[in-house]
This record gives structure tokens, C-alpha cells and sequence, in this order.
């Protein structure tokens, strides 16, 4: 009896201290962005959704006559 509970102990419960004990550490080192470093990291992603926008716009504009070829509307 005594063996499973060391077992269950080294299996379960002490990942789940460490994975705790790792979260902490993490959130006590992380930093709110400053402004200028927020602005940067919205533009960047404005333009990435642009981006991937005007990707997708031309793969369908492409698309339509290409389909409209194959099935012969």
C-alpha cells in the first residue's frame, strides 16, 4: 500500500507541483508591453492579416474562372 502511494505521489501529484512552481515564475517575469512595443506588435499583426487577406482574395479570384472552366457553367 505504501508503495503505490509513493508511485501516485512521484507520478501525479509532483508534476503537478513543478508545472505549478514553473507557472509562478513565469507570471512574476512577464511585463506589460510599454506603448511603443504594443504599437509595433499591432502593426505587425494589422499587416499579417492583410496580408493573409489579400492572399486569399487572389487565390479565389483565381479560383472562380478556373472552376467555371472544369465544370463548364
Amino acid at each position: 500500500m505504501a508503495g503505490e502511494e509513493v508511485g501516485f505521489y512521484e507520478t501525479v501529484v509532483e508534476p503537478l507541483r513543478q508545472f505549478s512552481k514553473d507557472s509562478m515564475h513565469l507570471v512574476k517575469k512577464c511585463t506589460k508591453p510599454d506603448r511603443k512595443e504594443f504599437t509595433a506588435i499591432a502593426k505587425a499583426t494589422g499587416v499579417g492579416f492583410a496580408i493573409m487577406g489579400f492572399i486569399g482574395f487572389f487565390v479565389k479570384l483565381i479560383h472562380i474562372p478556373i472552376n467555371n472552366i472544369l465544370v463548364g457553367n
